[in-house]
């Protein structure tokens, strides 16, 4: 609310002492959340040090992204048609594909989906690899984007297309957070073989006992 303050300000707007507030930003600091900067100072002795919020630390508040974007995809279908939602999806897709590729060119199957466990975070550490009889999953035990994908399952096409197009083989959900299983499982189809060359998006087949998206 006050902007970069220094610790001495901000000791005065939350009536801590200054060593208190010394060592809840160095904590903060330490953690990514705020950052020091110097001042240029006006007059002798060394420049005035002062906190800022960081990128990460800005985060910590209140948004409202989650709104923005199910208003945005409404807009889109409602104003244009499901023709153009398709279009943008697949545009989506596409931007996920050409960044991946790179990073996937030469790997073996096995490979690539140990590489796509990082699909939505480098080193995610909530969606894992399992391999049984049946061949590989990706096992997601969080999503970043699970209020959106609660209220319109469509868009979660987004992410089965590109690992379809990716991984060159047929990839479908075998559990939902949507059905109230806690969680996303992708199966890896290695024995279907799709097209990467002409495939690009289409909407995920949603089960018969799917269960229906919460009311708004």
């Amino acid at each position: 609310m006050k902007g970069p303050l220094s610790a001495a300000g901000i000791a005065r707007q939350l009536h801590f002492t200054r060593e208190a507030a010394r060592q809840q930003l160095a904590l903060l600091e330490q953690d990514g959340w705020v950052a020091r900067e110097r001042t240029v100072s006006r007059g002798r002795g060394r420049p005035a040090m002062t906190y800022t919020l960081t990128q990460i630390g800005d985060h910590l508040f209140p948004k409202n992204y989650d709104a923005l974007s199910l208003t945005l995809v409404d807009t889109v279908a409602e104003q244009f048609g499901d023709e153009a939602l398709t279009k943008l999806l697949t545009a989506l897709t596409d931007q996920q594909v050409q960044y991946w590729e790179g990073k996937l060119q030469g790997k073996s199957l096995a490979e690539r989906v140990r590489a796509l466990k990082g699909i939505y975070f480098v080193d995610d550490p909530f969606t894992s690899v399992k391999k049984d009889r049946h061949g590989y999953m990706l096992v997601e035990h969080n999503c970043p984007y699970l209020n959106l994908a609660m209220r319109r399952p469509r868009l979660c096409s987004v992410t089965v297309s590109t690992l379809t197009r990716l991984l060159g083989v047929r990839v479908v959900r075998e559990k939902r957070f949507q059905d109230g299983d806690g969680r996303c499982t992708f199966r890896i189809l290695a024995d279907q073989s799709v097209d990467a060359s002409t495939f690009r998006f289409a909407f995920e087949a949603i089960p018969d006992n799917a269960t229906a998206p919460q009311p708004e």
